[in-house]
């Protein structure tokens, strides 16, 4: 794992304690016809202003080739869900850079690291995929925090705006 940045409280999520009934076992799993319905029921407890619901998030990536998504479980336990935009999934990409879509923990999972976990988690499968030399992400300028949480998993700002987002990115 990466040095996080200066001053930024350094963890290693992938080897977290559990939780009091909590495993941080984190798996990314294929959405299924059976766990659609869960993982649309998520509720990030921000009425859809920083992280689009879910529903429209699967829909999206239908009709995007390039969108891998999955749900986030800690063991058994569904928590959130995750979409990519992996350029390796088509053969001509308009973008050449892995990004971070969507990053979302239910309501009821958030302040117990397994946002940070199922990052690293992201990583790990990123780094597995062809030509991967970094993972971009974008936060509004207004969110602050969402900067602070992903200065602290090693990325780092670019200077770059996309749609008035600020980008960030984590060499791998």
């Amino acid at each position: 794992m990466r040095d996080a940045p200066e001053g930024a409280q350094k963890w290693d999520y992938r080897k977290l304690a559990p939780l009091p009934g909590a495993a941080m076992d984190i798996r990314l799993r294929e959405i299924t016809r059976e766990t659609v319905t869960p993982v649309i029921k998520l509720d990030a407890g921000d009425d859809g202003m920083q992280v689009a619901p879910n529903a429209v998030s699967i829909a999206q990536a239908y009709f995007q080739k390039e969108a891998w998504f999955r749900a986030i479980h800690a063991g058994d336990t569904l928590v959130g869900f995750v979409m990519l935009f992996d350029p390796t999934l088509v053969e001509q990409p308009s973008e050449p850079d892995f990004f971070l879509w969507r990053l979302m923990i239910d309501k009821s999972h958030q302040g117990q690291g397994y946002g940070a976990a199922a990052v690293e988690a992201l990583v790990d499968h990123v780094r597995t995929r062809p030509g991967a030399r970094r993972l971009l992400v974008s936060h509004m300028k207004t969110a602050e925090r969402l900067g602070r949480f992903y200065g602290s998993l090693g990325f780092v700002y670019t200077g770059a705006e996309d749609s008035g987002e600020l980008v960030m990115e984590r060499p791998l």
